[in-house]
């Protein structure tokens, strides 16, 4: 079974030797264009999600609403994506050496930020690739970190209870 990429991770394509992804800048924040009405007393946050070419040729990339899925909370129930304050990578071509970045909004109870786990599938060269995902969170306060150690590789991290748990479940 495979693990899952802790949220800043970067991951590269079997089937698209260079070409890698990566959901990363996980934090609280407000749209630019305002609140959804159906986000009323709920907590937004936004991530990015980045298409990296480090090939000698270019690939047509799109991502957009249907190819993310955002689940929060130790029930792994479903955000609200804010699709209207949403950045999406819609039909661009990465060339050689070239980033593509998507700005994308959501929003959750407060309570439910400390788990977020991202899905992401892109289509390149209007062929879908594989899925991949990424378990994070916004912590309401800060974890101290053992000097010499990643932040977010502890024994208590998020990233660390998935890898554990899925390593359970490979054994059973």
């Amino acid at each position: 079974m495979r693990e899952p990429n802790v949220v800043e991770d970067w991951q590269e394509y079997d089937e698209r030797a260079g070409l890698r992804v990566r959901v990363h800048g996980l934090e609280k924040a407000e749209p630019p264009r305002g609140r959804d009405d159906a986000a009323e007393e709920l907590s937004y946050f936004r991530f990015r999600v980045t298409v990296e070419n480090r090939t000698s040729e270019r690939f047509g990339i799109h991502l957009e609403d249907g190819q993310v899925d955002v689940r929060v909370g130790d029930d792994g129930e479903s955000a609200f994506m804010d699709w209207r304050n949403s950045q999406f990578i819609e039909g661009f071509d990465v060339y050689p050496l070239r980033r593509a970045t998507a700005v994308l909004y959501a929003a959750c109870p407060d309570t439910r930020l400390t788990r977020v786990d991202i899905q992401i599938q892109l289509k390149v060269d209007e062929e879908w690739t594989e899925r991949f995902l990424w378990a994070g969170g916004i912590e309401p306060y800060e974890v101290p970190v053992d000097a010499g150690e990643r932040p977010g590789t502890g024994r208590e991290s998020l990233a660390c209870q998935v890898s554990n748990f899925l390593r359970k479940e490979a054994e059973s």
